[in-house]
């Protein structure tokens, strides 16, 4: 069986393309490329003499099959514009079919805007969720802003900019005072990054050109104290449902987050005060 390599290109400036992506692109028969005329730069580059073949969201189902046919007898490489195949961009499509057909499926690593604006924002990305482009309808966008905005990570997503502002807009009207860093043509000629607040990148992108990829700073955990009056009723329940004292105390622990010394004291009282009963 053949491979398909997944061959991550450059974002922005051209010394991104690994040695082992130019490997793989001068030795491949055939390249599906999102844009042949930005994929020959990289043929070119790479001496590559492959065969081009344009594949994309727009592609008829014939192409895809027309891939897979051509997989049986040789190697192909997949490329995108930029970046990675198959993060927000064409490719998944393939990788799947070619992969339930028994093809190899092997990725080319190498640059991503995505973790190259985690890098740079200065936000904790240890937890982090890709969110993509967002909806171009302002209420579907304010409806998913406001889904995952609150969660403890941090959020990535991407922008084109004619609707840069629209989204800055819609950011600072869920949550005004966030931090966050707006990357502008990451390591290209005109990089630009961006730190501040919603409303703060507004009155500095007032004419936006180039891509963006913007990084929020994560939402804070809310912790809600736990009262002696719950820890009681929970311990309660847990000791007439027939539970040891011990397992009382870790059911109690595990489900109102409150520490062992001030569960076990409740549990001692629930169970005198079945006792009693």
């Amino acid at each position: 069986m053949s491979t398909l390599f997944v061959v991550a290109t450059p974002i922005g400036n051209l010394q991104e393309l690994s040695p082992r992506a130019i490997d793989v692109l001068s030795n491949v028969p055939v390249v599906a490329a999102e844009d042949t005329r930005v994929s020959r730069k990289l043929l070119t580059n790479s001496d590559s003499k492959a065969r081009l073949i344009s594949y994309n969201d727009n592609s008829p189902q014939g192409r895809l099959n027309e891939l897979l046919q051509l997989l049986e007898s040789g190697d192909i490489a997949m490329l995108s514009d930029a970046g990675t195949p198959g993060i927000s961009d064409p490719g998944a499509a393939l990788v799947s079919e070619a992969a339930e057909a028994g093809h190899t499926v092997s990725p080319i690593a190498g640059p991503s805007s995505v973790t190259a604006a985690l890098s740079v924002s200065g936000f904790v990305a240890d937890r982090f969720m890709f969110l993509g482009f967002l909806p171009r309808k302002t209420a579907e966008r304010r409806r998913t802003l406001s889904t995952y905005i609150t969660l403890p990570v941090t959020l990535v997503l991407l922008e084109a900019p004619h609707r840069l502002r629209d989204t800055l807009t819609d950011i600072a009207g869920v949550v005004p005072g966030r931090r966050l860093a707006v990357c502008r043509e990451l390591t290209k000629l005109h990089e630009e990054i961006f730190r501040g607040s919603a409303t703060e990148a507004l009155e500095h992108f007032t004419q936006p050109r180039g891509e963006f990829v913007i990084v929020i700073e994560p939402g804070e955990i809310e912790v809600t104290e736990i009262t002696e009056e719950q820890i009681a009723e929970a311990a309660i329940t847990a000791i007439a449902s027939g539970l040891s004292g011990r397992d009382a105390v870790e059911q109690v622990m595990g489900a109102t987050g409150a520490a062992r010394s001030r569960v076990y004291p409740a549990v001692l009282a629930a169970q005198s005060s079945l006792k009693k009963k």
